[in-house]
């Protein structure tokens, strides 16, 4: 994999395809390789770099607790160094938030926004919800933990119709770094970008599914109103990982970033 270095360690990422730069950011406790899907059907048309947030998969990290714009920083870094932006930046759940923020903090940088399944702020109660995750992050084997993520993760019927894709997922899951896990829970925990939303100019598509209830349609409705000119479209029967788990969440994404109408057929 290629790499930038970065003050907190090695940043590496996938480079695949050629032409316009997207940039897919991945969730919470996984690697850009969860985007395979994506990256095959977008590699036709596009150049597609899929990164590793710090501690995730091959990127290295030296421990330091790092913040949601601190992501965001390194997403912007790595697009200056691919000399290729502005990037479409894709991104789902933690992936989004990132994308939120580099959109806010970076705007040169940002071409077209899809975000998906994710939020600008976690609520009333996050830190101390996300301090709990954390906990759990470090003290349960990673493979107890799997129950609990897979159901927030994809419907009964994903489950059931692609098991591989599944276990796939679950598998990098379970080989991430348990303390990074950590650190990005606490970050999450501390994020908010809600009052600056109206700062994004970027052309953007919310997606959220019907049934995801890590975060909720509310959440993505917000994010909609909060961003002129968005688009918001809600997944029948999809939970958390609507870019995973849903086609037509793919094609819809891929349909905004050649700056096609994803409301017409």
């Amino acid at each position: 994999m290629p790499k930038l270095d970065r003050p907190w360690g090695t940043y590496h990422y996938l480079d695949e395809g050629a032409g316009p730069l997207v940039v897919l950011l991945h969730p919470l406790a996984a690697t850009g390789e969860l985007w395979r899907r994506l990256i095959d059907e977008l590699t036709p048309s596009f150049r597609v770099v899929a990164p590793d947030a710090r501690g995730h998969g091959a990127s290295t990290w030296d421990g330091t607790q790092f913040t949601v714009p601190d992501l965001a920083d390194d997403v912007a870094a790595l697009i200056q160094h691919l000399d290729s932006g502005p990037a479409h930046l894709v991104a789902l759940s933690m992936g989004g938030c990132t994308a939120v923020a580099t959109a806010i903090r970076s705007p040169e940088l940002v071409g077209r926004l899809v975000l998906a399944d994710t939020t600008a702020d976690y609520g009333p109660q996050k830190k101390e919800a996300w301090s709990e995750r954390a906990e759990r992050a470090v003290a349960v084997p990673r493979d107890k933990q799997l129950r609990f993520q897979v159901e927030r993760w994809f419907s009964t019927g994903f489950i059931e119709q692609d098991p591989a894709e599944v276990e796939r997922i679950s598998n990098i899951f379970v080989d991430t770094d348990s303390e990074a896990h950590a650190a990005a829970c606490h970050a999450l925990g501390a994020y908010s970008d809600l009052g600056r939303l109206g700062e994004i100019k970027a052309p953007t598509l919310v997606l959220v599914g019907e049934d995801d209830y890590a975060t909720p349609p509310r959440m993505a409705q917000t994010i909609h109103e909060g961003i002129a000119g968005s688009t918001y479209l809600v997944l029948y029967k999809t939970r958390h990982m609507s870019l995973v788990e849903n086609p037509t969440a793919r094609l819809l994404a891929a349909r905004h970033l050649s700056g096609l109408d994803v409301l017409r057929d």
